[in-house]
């Protein structure tokens, strides 16, 4: 893949940063917004699906509410996304309007890709909404997500909304314009990297968080990537206050860093257990096992196990490890913890006299793992 691919691109998921949007003293700068409004319409013209995903209402309440530094506090800081959070829905209403654009607002937290049920809502109503010619706009709620806060970011949002709908290419829009050797904020000899196919423990290492508004730096956009580029899907980090800078990544100008996927799209379902479908616990194999899933695409079987590790129940996503501890598949599991207790090592021709019942002849069918 090249970046020529990228002009065939039809669904695109754009997120952008708080540095995009605000000035800084952190309150939204109507002449940031009105530019990525205009070029987002521009692709929308093209014939292109754009969804959004939006940062920026954290610091839209501190500029609402004249504060003079982020909050610490979690109420303040939640409180602050609630009146920023208005006040950001409601500019870029008004500059879409502009153009005759009609949006919505969609709030999520990480617990709405948890839930299968709702993982599959978010991705009927998104889909109803670009049917409709509708521009959705995406933030976490941070009202709400506490977890969020803390840990989230839209980058990784944006790479699971990406996943979710089956994006052709994802755009995180920063103040930067993409992924240096160094941060180009404190070192000089900062080295601009054009395409990364492969996120090595070295790509890893050179990401550095900054900004005062956001909570997601480099590292954090360095982990959407991951997740994009295993779903199959590139992304593209680029600097949001560059000038047309969403076409010019659309007609594949030498903007940005480009990631390439290595691999085929996973299925949504796939996708869904690797990512989005935390695991409750951990099931330890022996190496005949895990040949059996790695080489010859089987399932787990009972006597595969040699142990488990915290208490989960059947339905949950579990981590598939090795002898060594090393997790290197995720899926589904058949059986609580304390039933594959009881018949770890066991045939599956004795399920149903160790637990009292017949059930499942695999512990994880094939069609519900996914090799990580």
């Amino acid at each position: 893949m090249n970046r020529k691919a990228i002009t065939k691109a039809k669904r695109i998921v754009i997120k952008i940063g708080t540095s995009n949007l605000t000035d800084k003293s952190y309150r939204l700068e109507p002449r940031k917004v009105e530019k990525l409004t205009k070029e987002i319409v521009e692709l929308k013209k093209l014939g292109k699906e754009v969804i959004v995903v939006t940062s920026g209402a954290i610091g839209a309440g501190i500029g609402k509410l004249d504060l003079k530094q982020r909050p610490r506090d979690i109420k303040v800081l939640q409180a602050t996304a609630a009146v920023g959070q208005s006040v950001l829905m409601s500019t870029y209403d008004s500059y879409f309007a502009r153009f005759g654009q009609t949006i919505a607002q969609v709030l999520l937290t990480y617990g709405d890709f948890v839930n299968r049920q709702r993982y599959l809502n978010i991705r009927n109503t998104l889909l109803t909404l670009l049917k409709s010619g509708v521009i959705p706009i995406i933030n976490e709620n941070d009202t709400v997500a506490v977890d969020e806060l803390k840990f989230g970011d839209n980058d990784n949002l944006s790479a699971l909304v990406a996943c979710n709908l089956g994006a052709d290419l994802l755009i995180l829009l920063s103040d930067i314009d993409g992924l240096y050797t160094y941060n180009p904020k404190r070192s000089a000899k900062a080295e601009f990297i054009p395409v990364v196919d492969d996120i090595t423990d070295e790509i890893e290492r050179i990401a550095e968080t900054g900004g005062k508004t956001s909570v997601g730096g480099m590292k954090t956009k360095i982990q959407a990537a991951k997740v994009a580029m295993k779903a199959g899907i590139p992304m593209i980090i680029a600097n949001g206050s560059d000038e047309n800078i969403l076409m010019q990544i659309i007609e594949a100008a030498p903007v940005g860093t480009l990631f390439i996927p290595k691999q085929e799209r996973i299925n949504d379902r796939e996708h869904w257990i690797l990512f989005s479908a935390s695991p409750k616990g951990q099931i330890k194999v022996d190496a005949g096992a895990k040949t059996a899933l790695v080489k010859q695409g089987g399932s787990l079987l009972p006597s595969g196990i040699v142990g488990v590790e915290n208490e989960f129940i059947c339905g949950d996503s579990v981590s598939i490890v090795d002898a060594k501890g090393v997790e290197f598949a995720r899926g589904i599991t058949n059986y609580s913890s304390s039933d594959i207790e009881k018949i770890k090592g066991a045939q599956s021709r004795e399920i149903e006299l160790l637990l009292g019942r017949k059930g499942y002849d695999a512990v994880v069918y094939r069609s519900n793992l996914v090799l990580v």
